[in-house]
């Protein structure tokens, strides 16, 4: 038996539709290449500008160790940002790129800053699905994430300063007693050979 369409089912059929509904992990998995590029450029722009275009153009990572390990460390953190649960390996991710700029004597914020950069670029990226809101709820739970990654990265910014004071206070140790020593002022005692006997040790106390 033939049934006539109603009014909405035929305009159902004749209207465009839109894409299928995507959650907010597929869509930064599908975008991820375009994030982590806009991420790494973020990291890039604390840099004075002709280092910029150094650590940009140069690919080879014997010649540009440091924008090899900022590159391959986004990469992991965000690729492990985007898993269920987080392992131990994030802070390893984030010492290799961290660690650069204690060195360079970064300020904490400066450091950490980086991390929360990456909400603005998936705002921007994701700037039509986040006006209809679509992914409202999930882009919250997700930033709180970023939010936490920024935490564990000041702790491992302050490992990696602490780590570099005490290299600095042994080595300025180290020079100071060579100097110590070439001006006379202190010598090493030399060891004896053998224990003291008891009998020893008790006359001369």
């Amino acid at each position: 038996m033939y049934v006539p369409w109603d009014l909405s089912t035929m305009r159902f059929l004749l209207e465009p539709q839109g894409p299928p509904y995507m959650d907010l992990k597929n869509l930064l998995q599908k975008n991820r290449s375009r994030i982590i590029k806009k991420w790494c450029d973020v990291v890039l722009s604390t840099y004075p500008e002709q280092s910029q275009k150094f650590l940009k153009k140069q690919k080879d990572r014997f010649q540009n160790p440091v924008g090899q390990t900022i590159f391959e460390g986004i990469q992991s953190i965000y690729d492990e940002l985007l898993k269920e649960s987080e392992s131990d390996e994030m802070a390893l991710f984030l010492d290799n790129i961290v660690r650069v700029r204690a060195i360079q004597d970064y300020s904490p914020s400066q450091a950490v800053s980086f991390i929360f950069g990456l909400k603005d670029i998936i705002r921007e990226v994701l700037e039509t699905e986040v006006r209809q809101g679509e992914i409202s709820e999930e882009l919250v739970v997700f930033e709180s994430k970023i939010d936490g990654l920024a935490l564990l990265c000041f702790d491992v910014y302050a490992a990696c300063r602490q780590k570099i004071a005490d290299i600095r206070v042994d080595e300025i140790r180290r020079r100071s007693s060579a100097l110590l020593k070439m001006t006379g002022l202190v010598y090493e005692i030399p060891e004896t050979e053998g224990d003291l006997k008891e009998g020893e040790v008790n006359n001369n106390g």
